[in-house]
């Protein structure tokens, strides 16, 4: 019986590409650029790429964050301040959080069950916000925040804090829910846990556990 949750976060429980789309537009705007859906898409495509050299460890967060804009600007061909973009976006992004339809109806029934913990890369203080103004909140035990723990998701030293700080940690009680296969897949496999992709489509050359849905996660974990 499983009954330790482990939940990624962005585009989990909380749709991160809606949130990221619009302030980035907004910040954009603000600043007097042009800025439309393709371009939210290509920031989407740049800052995705980004936090993959972060997960690899390629990159610090600091970084990131800034570069992110640099790339941007540069394919835009436009001037701009990317430090301040950067603050810009990251000062906007806390009001702009939006569950998915069900989610706080799955983390009730999980944590009816069990024990919930967030395990999620990101800021402090951003993510923290999001996950409180979503409403998501009440149902966890404990967030894992990168920002917090020092290490990005999913080195072994982020996977080693998780297992060190949930109390009486018993690998084959526990389930990780998630929907990146470079990050919580990984992430899960250091772990030595049961991992479920939750993708809408299943991605070519995965052969592990899908859910589709919150529905069909919560089957997939019945199941375990």
């Amino acid at each position: 019986m499983k009954d330790i949750f482990l939940l990624d976060v962005d585009d989990t429980l909380l749709d991160f590409h809606r949130a990221e789309r619009e302030q980035l537009i907004a910040t954009l705007t603000q600043s007097g650029i042009a800025a439309d859906e393709g371009t939210a898409a290509r920031f989407h495509v740049i800052n995705d790429g980004l936090w993959k050299k972060l997960e690899r460890g390629e990159l610090t967060r600091e970084r990131l964050a800034v570069e992110r804009f640099e790339i941007l600007l540069a394919e835009l061909g436009v001037q701009g301040d990317a430090p301040s973009l950067s603050r810009s976006f990251f000062e906007g992004m806390p009001q702009r959080a939006y569950a998915f339809a069900g989610a706080a109806d799955f983390l009730g029934e999980l944590a009816a069950r069990g024990r919930v913990y967030a395990v999620t890369n990101g800021a402090k203080a951003l993510q923290r916000r999001r996950i409180s103004l979503a409403g998501l909140a009440p149902f966890f035990t404990d967030l894992f925040i990168s920002d917090e723990v020092g290490h990005a998701k999913p080195s072994a030293q982020y996977a080693d804090h998780v297992l060190a700080h949930i109390p009486g940690f018993v690998h084959a009680r526990a389930v990780y829910v998630g929907d990146s296969l470079t990050s919580d897949m990984v992430c899960a496999e250091r772990m030595g846990v049961d991992f479920i992709l939750f993708r809408k489509e299943r991605p070519e050359g995965y052969a592990g556990l899908l859910a589709r849905d919150y529905g069909e996660a919560l089957s997939r974990i019945a199941a375990l």
